[in-house]
C-alpha cells in the first residue's frame, strides 16, 4: 500500500466522510441504496484507519463518531432511554486480537474469563418497550438518540408477543428481518404483476415498517429477532439471551459462549459460520463477538459512538472498495489485448484482489475508470474480480480518461494492433492463433527454457495442427498411443517425448519463469524475479513496488510482468500446469562461488554454445549481461570478439578471460 503524508490524508478522510455521510443519508433515511453494504463497510473501514493513523484529523462529525442518520419526520420522534449504538466492524483475526489485547489493558487485572456471540442479522434495528408486562411501544434507531415511534407498524408482527411471562418494565432490542423465503415470494409476486422487484430483504423490511399504513406491514411475513435485553440489565449476555427465550422472543439461536483461554475455537466456529450462514433463514454478513461479563462490558464504556466491549466480525465481502493504481495491456495467446486495472490489494470474498479485468476499450470508456480512481471491486461468480463502478466523487483532481490506442503504442511500440469489424477487442496484427500457440510452445522447450528434446518447429507443428495440443498444459495430457499416432513419431520417439516431458515438470524456477515468455523477461531477469520471490505463486500475486525493487526492472518490464499474471487465460493455463504435476524448484544461489558477480560472453566459444555457457554461469550465482558497464567482473572472449566490447572494456580497465580461463572458472 503507497504511503501517506499528513495532507493527503486530510484530502482523502474529507471526500470519505462526504461519501460515507451520502450512502448513510440514503440507506438509514430514506430507505434506498446507492452502494452495497459490503462496499460502504470498506469505504468506512478505510475512513477508520486513516483516523486511527492520524488521530489529529478526527472530527465530531466523522461517520466514524456517530451511528446512523437523522430519523424521518413522517413519525414521532423518541428519545432512547439508552442509546442504541452500532458496533465497530473488524475483518480478520489479527484485529480480533488487537480488540482483546486493547481491552485488557483496560480491565483491572487484566482478564476476559468468556465471549459471547450471535449471528449479526441484517435487518432494521428497533427496541420494544413493555410496561407492566404489556407492549407499549416500538421505537427504530433513528442516529442512535432519537428514534421513531413505529409501534402501530410493529404490532402486526406476528412473532412480538404482545404480553409477556412477567409483569414487569422490559426493554428487548432487535432486528426486524424478512426470511429469505419470504422475500422470494414477495419478489415473485413483484415479477407476475410487472411490478419494480425490490433491492434486498433488508430495504423491503425497513421501507415497510416506515410505510403509514400498518396494512401494509401486516400484508408482509416480518419477523422480531432479538439480540439484547437492556432492562433488566443480567450479569450476562448469554443469561440475558436465556431470558428473552424465557420471556418468549425469538432469538437467531446462534448464540455462543467461547472461553477466551481458547481463541482457537472461536476462530474455527467463524470460519465454519462462513459456509453454514449460507444455509440461515435470514441473511447475515457477520458475526458479533462481545465480552460476556456485562459488568465488565459495561465499565469498558463507550469510545466515540461504539462499545469497548463488542465488535462486529465481517465475513468476506462479495464487494469492496479499492485504488486503480495502473491500467496495463496483457497480449493472451490469441494476440488479442486485454486491459487489466492494477488494484491496491483488498480482500473480497475471502481472497485477496490485486488485478480486474477491464475486458476491452469499450468497457473503460463505460466506466471511464482512470489511473487513480477509487472503485467498487466484486467477483463474478465468487472467481474473477471485476470493477462494478468507479467512485467519482473520491476522483483525484488533474485525471484524465484512458487512452487505449496510446497506452498500446507506449507498452507495445514494436507491436501493430487491429480491431477487426463488428469486435470490440483489438488484436496483434498479422498473427493467428495457432501461430502465437506454436511460437510459445516452441520457446517453453528451447534451451534457455525447460530444453525439451523432441519439442522442435516440425514437431511443435504436427502436435498443434493435428489439434492434440490446444494449449501449453495439453503437453502434459499427452500419451504415447496419441503421440505414435502421427506420422512422424513411432512408438520409440513417442515415448522419449513422454519421458522429456515427465522431466520437465520440475524445472529451475528460473528457467520456468523463462519459459513462460512473459515479454522483456530473459533468463537473466527470470533470475532476479526467481531469487526475489523464490516461489511461482509469490511471482504472480507480486505487486508492482517489489517488482520495481529489483536491479534492473524498471516501468516497463514491470508493467509486463504485472500484465502477464492479470491475465485469466495465463493464470488458468498455470493453475492447469500445477494441477498437472508442475512443480518448479528454487535453488538459491545467493551464496552460490560466483554470487554477485558479472560476466559477458563475446565471440565464439569451442566448448559451449552461448546459451550453455551463459547457463554455466548463472548456475554458479553470476549475472550475464549483453553490455560492459563499469561493474562488470570480466569480458571473456571466444573467438572473433566485437570490437566495441573490446574497446569499452579497456576503457573501464574491465580485465578479459580467454575460453581456457573461463573453463577454470565454470569447473570444467
Amino acid at each position: 500500500m503507497k504511503t501517506i503524508n499528513k495532507a493527503e490524508a486530510a484530502a482523502r478522510i474529507e471526500k470519505l466522510r462526504e461519501l460515507i455521510n451520502d450512502y448513510r443519508y440514503h440507506y438509514h433515511v430514506l430507505d434506498e441504496s446507492i452502494m452495497s453494504e459490503a462496499a460502504a463497510d470498506s469505504l468506512k473501514h478505510e475512513l477508520s484507519k486513516l483516523e486511527e493513523q492520524f488521530p489529529e484529523l478526527i472530527t465530531p462529525d466523522s461517520p466514524t463518531q456517530r451511528v446512523a442518520g437523522k430519523p424521518l419526520d413522517k413519525f414521532t420522534k423518541v428519545h432512547h432511554e439508552k442509546r442504541m449504538i452500532s458496533l465497530a466492524d473488524v475483518f480478520s483475526e489479527e484485529e480480533i486480537k488487537d480488540w482483546i489485547t486493547r481491552n485488557e489493558k483496560l480491565i483491572p487485572g487484566g482478564r476476559i474469563k468468556e465471549f459471547f456471540t450471535d449471528i449479526k442479522m441484517d435487518g432494521l434495528a428497533c427496541a420494544l418497550k413493555y410496561k407492566d408486562g404489556l407492549f407499549v411501544q416500538a421505537v427504530t434507531r433513528g442516529d442512535g438518540l432519537i428514534g421513531e415511534d413505529v409501534t402501530l407498524n410493529v404490532r402486526t408482527i406476528q412473532n412480538i408477543p404482545l404480553k409477556i411471562a412477567e409483569k414487569s418494565d422490559v426493554e428487548v432490542r432487535g432486528e426486524i428481518i424478512l426470511f429469505k423465503k419470504d422475500f422470494e415470494e414477495i419478489q415473485e409476486k413483484q415479477r407476475k404483476m410487472g411490478e419494480k422487484e425490490f433491492a434486498n430483504p433488508r430495504n423491503l423490511a425497513a421501507g415497510t415498517i416506515r410505510q403509514l399504513d400498518p396494512k401494509i406491514a401486516a400484508s408482509r411475513n416480518l419477523k422480531f429477532i432479538a439480540y439484547d435485553l437492556v432492562t433488566p440489565n443480567l450479569p450476562t449476555h448469554s443469561e440475558a439471551y436465556e431470558k428473552l427465550r424465557e420471556l418468549g422472543f425469538r432469538t437467531s439461536n446462534e448464540d455462543r459462549v467461547f472461553p477466551a483461554n481458547n481463541l482457537k475455537d472461536l476462530f474455527t466456529y467463524i470460519k465454519n459460520l462462513d459456509d453454514y450462514r449460507k444455509g440461515l433463514l435470514f441473511n447475515t454478513d457477520g458475526m458479533v463477538i462481545k465480552i460476556n461479563d456485562r459488568a465488565i462490558y459495561d465499565k469498558l464504556g463507550i469510545i466515540g459512538k461504539t462499545p469497548r466491549g463488542a465488535v462486529a466480525f465481517k465475513f468476506p465481502a462479495e464487494e469492496s472498495t479499492t485504488k486503480v493504481r495502473d491500467i496495463v495491456i496483457s497480449i493472451g495467446r490469441t494476440g488479442a489485448a486485454t486491459p487489466v486495472a492494477i488494484l491496491d490489494p483488498v480482500e473480497v470474498a475471502g481472497s485477496t484482489v490485486r488485478h480486474a479485468s477491464l475486458h476491452n476499450a469499450d468497457e473503460i470508456a463505460r466506466l471511464d475508470v482512470r489511473i487513480g480512481d477509487t472503485v467498487i471491486v466484486y467477483k463474478a461468480g465468487d472467481i474473477i474480480p471485476q470493477i462494478k463502478e468507479v467512485l467519482t466523487s473520491l476522483r483525484p483532481e488533474g485525471t484524465k480518461p484512458f487512452n487505449y490506442e496510446l497506452a498500446l503504442k507506449e507498452q507495445y511500440p514494436d507491436l501493430s494492433f487491429v480491431r477487426p469489424e463488428g469486435e470490440v477487442v483489438y488484436r496483434v496484427k498479422g498473427e493467428t492463433s495457432d501461430f502465437i500457440l506454436k511460437r510459445s510452445i516452441e520457446y517453453y522447450a528451447s534451451k534457455p527454457a525447460l530444453n525439451i528434446e523432441g519439442l522442435g518447429e516440425k514437431n511443435v507443428a504436427l502436435l498443434v495442427d493435428s489439434g492434440l495440443v490446444k494449449s501449453l498444459p495439453d503437453l502434459y495430457r499427452l500419451t504415447k498411443a496419441k503421440i505414435s499416432s502421427l506420422e512422424r513419431f513411432a512408438e520409440l520417439s513417442a515415448q522419449k517425448l513422454i519421458d522429456n516431458l515427465e522431466k520437465s515438470k520440475t524445472p529451475p524456477l528460473n528457467k520456468f519463469i523463462t519459459a513462460l515468455g512473459i515479454r522483456h523477461v530473459g533468463a537473466q531477469t527470470a533470475i532476479l524475479l526467481a531469487n526475489k520471490f523464490g516461489t511461482i505463486d509469490n511471482l504472480r500475486n507480486a505487486e508492482k513496488d517489489s517488482l520495481l525493487e529489483i536491479p534492473d526492472i524498471g516501468e516497463v518490464v514491470a508493467e509486463s510482468i504485472l500484465a502477464f499474471f492479470a491475465d485469466e487465460d495465463n493464470l488458468k493455463m498455470l493453475d492447469e500446469l500445477k494441477e498437472l504435476g508442475m512443480n518448479p524448484v528454487f535453488d538459491d544461489l545467493s551464496k552460490a562461488p560466483l554470487s554477485g558477480k558479472s560476466y559477458i560472453i563475446s565471440g565464439t566459444l569451442e566448448k559451449f554454445g552461448r546459451e550453455e555457457a551463459e547457463d554455466k554461469l548463472r548456475a554458479l550465482g553470476a549475472t550475464v549481461t549483453s553490455s560492459v558497464t563499469k561493474t562488470t567482473t570480466a569480458l571473456i572472449l571466444g573467438a572473433k570478439p566485437g570490437a566495441s566490447k573490446l574497446k569499452k572494456a579497456a576503457s573501464l580497465n574491465i580485465p578479459t578471460m580467454n575460453e581456457g580461463e573461463f573453463l577454470k572458472l565454470v569447473g570444467e
